[in-house]
């Protein structure tokens, strides 16, 4: 799933990308606003992004004007604004123009994430993953173990997630890392330590974790 940064503040581009990289998602970063405008500007080709977060304060092309010349061809993807400015004046404007969210310079990287966990779950249907009496719902990101909820840590999350969609065959380490952390630096028995967690967690329920030997780890129900 890849966003679309647009933010001409190098150090704050650079946070955002790793931190929405470790969530997951693939990140293209534009940092100058002609450049921005011309991307968007015209649906053939399409831009293909899932979502938008876009600064209003740019070099070249101001996000008003960018956010203005994509809705006149492109109303569905979701745009968040992020702006420094005081004024309430050009966050209304935003909204009016199409913007979907705003987040006021400076907030809280976990708050970042919510509103792009929000914003992407409008335009997606939710996906229900089950193995045994365990529930995955990617719209709530909510995990239930025989009926009941069980809370995890992100990383834990992530992870069984991860397994869920691959239930019934074994996944390498290395690929689960992968797939599971998008390329997050772990330690040598990260993954071990995650797996180890997560078998207590599922404990004697009808939902095992195995490991198989030369191959991985393999996630079914009992």
């Amino acid at each position: 799933m890849q966003l679309l940064l647009i933010e001409d503040d190098a150090l704050l581009a650079e946070t955002l990308e790793d931190a929405l990289r470790l969530e997951g998602y693939s990140v293209l970063a534009i940092a100058d606003g002609e450049v921005a405008y011309q991307r968007l500007a015209s649906p053939d080709p399409p831009h293909g992004h899932e979502l938008i977060l876009l600064d209003l304060n740019l070099p070249g092309r101001s996000g008003l004007e960018i956010l203005e010349t994509l809705r006149h061809h492109d109303s569905a993807t979701p745009v968040l604004i992020l702006t420094a400015r005081g004024a309430i004046e050009d966050r209304v404007r935003g909204l009016d123009l199409g913007a979907d969210d705003y987040l006021a310079k400076p907030f809280a990287l976990d708050e970042l994430e919510a509103r792009v966990r929000a914003l992407l779950r409008r335009q997606k249907p939710g996906v229900r993953l089950q193995v045994g009496s365990l529930v995955f719902d990617s719209l709530a990101q909510r995990f239930t173990l025989g009926g009941e909820p069980l809370s995890l840590p992100p990383r834990e999350q992530r992870l069984l997630s991860c397994l869920m969609r691959r239930a019934g065959e074994p996944i390498d380490r290395r690929q689960l890392a992968s797939e599971a952390f998008a390329g997050e630096a772990l330690g040598d028995n990260a993954i071990e330590v995650y797996v180890h967690r997560l078998r207590r967690r599922l404990g004697d329920s009808d939902v095992t974790l195995h490991t198989v030997r030369g191959l991985g780890y393999l996630l079914a129900p009992t």
